[in-house]
Parts: C-alpha cells; structure tokens; sequence
C-alpha cells in the first residue's frame, strides 16, 4: 500500500510524464469528415484546409479511410487535388488495397469498422506559409460507394 507521501510523489512523476509525452506529440494536422448515409457519393468531395506556419521541418502524409463489410471492393482508386497557398495544384491518383485475396481487411478493425491509414506522401517540406487543401473523389465505376463511414487527412511532423 502506498503512503501519503508517496502517492502525492507519485501522482506527480505520472502526471509530470503526461504533459511531457504530450507536448511531444507529432501530429500537425488530423481531421475527418463523415459520409452521408456510409456511401460516398461521386459528387460528394471532401475538402480538408491545413494552416502551416513551419516551412523547415518534414512531415509525413497519410489519409485515413474507415470501411463497413458492405464495402464492395478490396481495394479503392481516389484523386486528390492539393492546393498551395499560392494557387498551384497537384493532382494524385492513388489505388489502396483495403483487403487481402482472400477478403481480409487490412487496418484495424472492430465489428463491421475496419479502419486504414493510407500513406500519401513521406518527407513533404510544405514550402509555403498558408492554408493548404486536400480535395478528394473516389475514382471507382460506381457513382455511389457503399460502405465508406469517413475519410481523413493525418499529417506527422518527422521526428529528427
């Protein structure tokens, strides 16, 4: 059993752990957005805007996906527009698979949500100060594709 002393002490080397694991953290940016209905639709095009202040340091790049089992496909083609803050745009088509051969989902799953990080882009310098945007279509042969919950943009500051 831990006495007054050191429990108090304890409490404090925990929480000093914390906020020092906490102000540590790597991710610049994460967000998501919700598909209506878990279909997205073609015309349905997420936008993500990201402010960036640091030019210097690299980051990774990664989207995030979250599947149901009535996802049709094992895998998924996506067009992403990137906009600069001063008005140039790279446009990626991108393919994933989100399932093995035999059907497995890859990620994490729990129930019917199986969850991706896809990687994008490693060791990106974002040479601009300003509101970057991730524009995002999926480029499947169906106008609406069943069993997308959500989509999402993760970017990580390389540690050095």
């Amino acid at each position: 059993m831990i006495k007054g002393n050191h429990r108090s002490s304890l409490l404090i080397i925990l929480t000093s752990f914390l906020l020092l694991v906490s102000c540590n953290s790597k991710v610049v940016y994460t967000d998501s957005q919700a598909m209506p209905k878990k279909t997205w639709d073609l015309m349905n095009t997420p936008t993500f805007r990201m402010s960036v202040t640091d030019t210097i340091n690299s980051n990774n790049v990664y989207f995030t996906i979250r599947t149901g089992s009535s996802y049709p496909f094992r895998n998924i083609y996506i067009f992403v527009s990137t906009t600069s803050p001063n008005g140039k745009v790279i446009t990626d088509t991108l393919q994933y698979n989100l399932a093995d051969e035999k059907g497995k989902w890859y990620g994490k799953g729990f129930g019917d949500i199986h969850a991706l990080n896809l990687p994008y882009k490693s060791n990106v310098f974002f040479p601009v100060k300003g509101i970057y945007q991730f524009k995002f279509q999926h480029g499947m042969r169906v106008e609406n594709l069943n069993g997308v919950y959500d989509l999402g943009v993760r970017v990580e500051k390389i540690s050095k």
